[in-house]
């Protein structure tokens, strides 16, 4: 085909009738061919990489879409899990505080126990050491009351004597 258009353009310019643009039936064939040539070209080239192009820009099309769609989703499940982490960390503070309160309400309660046995034992002590004061006194009393027995007989059975 190529060499069919080489030959019939050394024609037209090795023919010296008309020049160029000569009305002959050369014209006619020049444009059969060019319209050849323009289907040709259209069926095998443009088409294939007009489909081509086409479905590269709908490939991408659908990719940017996608890549959209998805990163719509890491967004909103990055929201959800920062949600989910701060209210972690309210409740992982709510506990800290609770547990710092029971633990300073059981160290205040065992405190206030350990006070109320030290008081009980010192109570314990005082009524211990008063019973054994008034056993002392009772016996030195009594020992007092012997004694002085004693002394009055000896006074009396030396005054008799």
């Amino acid at each position: 085909m190529y060499i069919l258009l080489i030959s019939l353009t050394q024609e037209i310019y090795l023919a010296k009738e008309g020049g160029l643009f000569d009305f002959n039936a050369t014209l006619p064939l020049m444009m059969l061919q060019f319209l050849i040539l323009m289907l040709l070209l259209n069926t095998i080239f443009y088409k294939p990489v007009i489909d081509i192009l086409d479905q590269r820009s709908n490939y991408i099309r659908d990719s940017l879409t996608t890549a959209s769609a998805y990163l719509l989703e890491a967004n909103e499940l990055t929201e959800q899990y920062e949600k989910a982490l701060a209210e972690s960390r309210k409740e992982a503070q709510k506990t800290i505080r609770d547990s710092q309160k029971e633990a300073q309400d059981i160290v205040a309660n065992k405190i206030k126990h350990a006070q109320q046995e030290a008081e009980h034992l010192v109570n314990e002590a005082y009524n211990q050491l008063n019973i054994q004061k008034e056993q002392v006194l009772k016996t030195l009393e009594d020992q007092v009351e012997t004694l002085s027995d004693k002394i009055k007989l000896k006074v009396l059975n030396n005054k008799v004597l």
